[in-house]
């Protein structure tokens, strides 16, 4: 039986001479080289070993390689998919389903985030680890977190994650709410490609929020937590409406629409480019129905003309709201759209005029290559201000406070 390993040069010349000296032969495959242009990368041939998945902790890319059913002085040597490989160092956070830990492997002495789901006896693994592995092991992108291993145990399963320093609600903590002009927009913009690539492949993140946005101490910014996500390969209307957190989930699925697309996020996208422009979130509801308010007392009460189909949504009329009449989006906010098929895509806003200083060669990247490999693009130092009081949610939408000059009409 023959299967494929693809492991970096120099644990592939290590696993070499280790198979020659028990007898296992590897071999290069001719054709199949071309096909993988990572950098480092070696893909060999083994013959004689029947293994189960895992993902291997030491590539820059999530690559599939198979080790258990490797003789036990090899898979030792190794390390892969075994929980005693990686220290725990601090418990960086918990969930209803998994704890969160920084971590460091014993093998190339690097940090890693460990997140730890806990697997119930009759249930298994939760649909949303499920989700995450199934998808994070097809996304390759500078933009997008990676996912270095998996290890599975009787009571869990433990993910292996690139280990980033915060996540952008603690940046801007960290700023006093107040981020760098030229930091927001190289943020955006990588949320932006990140996104794209998502989005390019029919994937949807479906909750995007600060904290699911990892930044390290470089300035890049990466996409985490695909436990919501889901690959849309294929029109459909079946989707949950019990997506995204509220502040950051559109007026068309709070008010129940399952019927949506990549342009789920793309709303997400701009109540972010708000909260990093400003301080604060830009529709601080916490329910339904005040959430919907504050969209409404913002960008007008809906009507036929503007939403057509909204005055036959029960949730709608039940909800009763007061005919508000929309302010100017330039004091407040990137463009939102009531209706998702409306709103800009991801692709489009990495193109407009708002990221011209960044220069052509942003775009040109390949999809694994950092932002800040180019010359050009630095990140700014932030003045660390303590975090200021939260504004009171019921001002924050009335226009009593100068909005930042800069927000760039129609991006969002």
């Amino acid at each position: 039986m023959l299967n494929v390993y693809f492991v970096t040069q120099t644990f592939g010349q290590a696993l070499s001479r280790r198979c020659n000296v028990i007898g296992l032969q590897l071999r290069p495959p001719k054709d199949a080289a071309p096909e993988f242009g990572y950098a480092g990368l070696q893909t060999v041939l083994m013959q004689d070993v029947c293994c189960v998945v895992s993902l291997a902790f030491s590539v820059p890319v999530q690559v599939i390689l198979t080790l258990s059913s490797l003789p036990l002085c090899l898979q030792s040597e190794i390390g892969f998919g075994k929980l005693e490989t990686y220290i725990k160092l601090d418990k960086l956070g918990e969930g209803t389903y998994a704890t969160v830990y920084k971590g460091r492997s014993k093998l190339t002495e690097n940090l890693v985030a460990l997140k730890e789901i806990r697997l119930e006896h009759e249930e298994g693994a939760p649909c949303t680890a499920i989700r995450e592995v199934s998808l994070l092991k097809d996304l390759k992108h500078a933009n997008i977190v990676t996912l270095h291993d998996i290890i599975h145990t009787q009571k869990s399963l433990t993910l292996v994650f690139e280990y980033l320093d915060k996540d952008l609600k603690q940046y801007l903590d960290d700023c006093g709410n107040v981020i760098h002009v030229h930091n927001v927009k190289l943020f955006l913009f990588q949320l932006l490609r990140g996104l794209s690539y998502c989005h390019r492949r029919k994937v949807l993140h479906r909750d995007l929020k600060p904290q699911n946005l990892l930044i390290n101490e470089r300035g890049e910014l990466k996409l985490a937590d695909f436990g919501l996500a889901r690959a849309k390969s294929i029109p459909t209307k079946t989707y949950s409406n019990e997506v995204v957190t509220l502040w950051y989930r559109p007026p068309d699925i709070l008010l129940g629409s399952t019927d949506y697309s990549t342009h789920i996020d793309m709303w997400g996208v701009g109540c972010i480019f708000y909260e990093m422009a400003t301080g604060r979130p830009l529709f601080p509801g916490s329910t339904v129905e005040e959430e919907l308010h504050f969209i409404f007392k913002l960008l007008g009460t809906p009507t036929e003309q503007t939403w057509p189909g909204i005055t036959s949504n029960e949730e709608f009329v039940a909800f009763n709201y007061p005919q508000y009449k929309a302010e100017r989006l330039s004091n407040h906010t990137p463009r939102c759209r009531f209706e998702g098929k409306k709103r800009i895509s991801a692709d489009e806003s990495m193109n407009h005029s708002y990221f011209s200083n960044l220069g052509k060669r942003v775009k040109l990247l390949p999809d694994t290559t950092s932002i800040f490999t180019l010359p050009e693009i630095q990140l700014e130092k932030e003045a660390m201000r303590p975090t200021a009081a939260a504004p009171d949610p019921g001002n924050s939408l009335c226009g009593k406070e100068a909005e930042p000059a800069w927000l760039p009409a129609g991006l969002v």
